[in-house]
């Protein structure tokens, strides 16, 4: 019987699609009116690579970009971006709809509600309180915290060992096929996976793994089965 209920959060509570991409447009069109010397085009060009390299949990990305531009750092234009980046990101913030109604569905029912999350602690902790649910988990166990990124198994083991239960009492809910659902499965977890539609890849996995697991569209949808 399934006791611990766990979440990603990117694209599983709330909605990323895009986002990121407008947010830091922006930033890079602040930075330019204030003397980046370069098209916008080619200043997000430039930030895609820097990301590519440095990973998306790295938090220097416009002190790079600056420094591959001026030679230097150039303090003002990275402050200027980054307020501006963080403006748009979080006025764009909105859960799914359903995603308020589901947890509060899932507590009411007694389940122990946990997070498993690639990213910086604080960032992630952020997201959370800033979309009000972080009173709603139990636990919040990220990459930063464990060492190591799902699909990794022992983030799944940290994340169960701190809520205190068993893989076969547990569940992993997320939109990331390689990470959330094979990295659960992979640990013992039951499985549930968000997606709007099924790649012809994961199919063939699934068939070829036996894979047993709930496949979702929406959020809402978890009332029905749990």
């Amino acid at each position: 019987m399934i006791k611990a209920v766990f979440f990603d959060i990117d694209d599983t509570l709330y909605d990323t699609s895009g986002f990121a991409k407008l947010a830091r447009k922006a930033a890079l069109n602040v930075m330019i009116d204030a003397g980046l010397p370069l098209s916008p085009d080619d200043a997000y060009t430039l930030l895609r690579k820097i990301i590519k390299e440095k990973g998306s949990n790295y938090d220097r990305h416009l002190n790079v970009l600056t420094k591959e531009v001026f030679g230097e750092e150039k303090p003002l234009l990275v402050a200027l971006g980054m307020i501006t980046y963080h403006n748009v990101k979080f006025a764009l913030l909105r859960l799914f709809p359903e995603t308020m109604s589901t947890l509060i569905h899932l507590k009411a029912r007694g389940y122990h509600l946990g997070v498993i999350s690639n990213g910086i602690t604080i960032k992630q902790y952020e997201k959370l309180v800033r979309l009000g649910l972080h009173h709603f988990f139990d636990s919040v166990i990220t990459s930063q915290e464990a060492g190591v990124e799902k699909p990794d198994v022992a983030i799944f083991e940290l994340a169960m060992e701190t809520m205190n239960c068993k893989a076969e009492n547990s569940v992993m809910i997320g939109n990331n096929f390689n990470d959330d659902i094979l990295g659960a499965i992979n640990a013992g977890m039951s499985a549930v996976f968000l997606t709007p539609e099924l790649k012809e890849s994961e199919r063939v996995i699934i068939k070829e793994k036996s894979l047993e697991l709930d496949i979702i569209s929406d959020i809402g949808q978890i009332k029905d089965i749990m």
